[in-house]
């Protein structure tokens, strides 16, 4: 059961739901790379985002971006250009309709532009909550075994209370999601989204 001491306090972070990873017409969706778990998350993270918002909290989305160089071709990481060939020019670019979230969930407070698998590396992320007066973040989004996880771990060495819903994660493969929802519950709390819904009192 999840226990938070002031609602006000805490934020759902909505971790890279964007249209680029989610929308047809996004780059994953244009290139057919699915997956039913994460299709299944937008309901479940609409329930809990109208309950944090009626009870005061914060909604933080979380960003990936593709930062455009030279020409607009973006900068890619070696390691994510051979995992997903297909990125282009264009694809989660600053701004576009593809980086940005996905409508069910909108709008979000605080919006958190991130060019790695964490949040907090080289983004204002830190700072924005500290401002926010934000001690208490619960966890949701895609995928678990990447941005999920990241950015768990680099708010857990920043001494943030930390849930992570393992109903409101997912990744392209179960047996990743799995193992890295045990692997943070060493280091983080882990719900259920409506365990969260009920602590906003929804």
């Amino acid at each position: 059961m999840i226990t938070l001491h002031d609602p006000q306090k805490a934020a759902f972070v909505i971790v890279d739901m964007q249209n680029d990873f989610l929308h047809p017409e996004g780059a994953y969706g244009r290139a057919e790379q699915k997956s039913a778990a994460i299709a299944a998350l937008p309901e479940r993270h609409k329930r809990l985002a109208d309950a944090v918002r009626s009870a005061g909290g914060w909604i933080v989305s979380t960003h990936f971006t593709l930062v455009p160089g030279r020409g607009g071709a973006p900068f890619i990481s070696p390691h994510l250009k051979r995992l997903r060939p297909f990125l282009t020019a264009g694809d989660f670019a600053p701004g576009s309709f593809g980086q940005d979230l996905i409508e069910v969930l909108q709008p979000s407070d605080l919006k958190v532009e991130k060019v790695a698998f964490s949040a907090f590396y080289q983004s204002r992320m830190e700072w924005m909550l500290a401002r926010a007066g934000i001690d208490t973040l619960i966890f949701g989004g895609i995928v678990t075994n990447g941005g999920v996880a990241s950015t768990v771990r680099d708010a857990h060495v920043r001494d943030f209370h930390t849930v992570v819903l393992a109903d409101g994660c997912a990744a392209f493969s179960q047996s990743a999601h799995d193992a890295t929802i045990a692997a943070l519950a060493t280091i983080s709390e882990v719900a259920e989204v409506d365990e969260a819904v009920r602590a906003f009192g929804g």
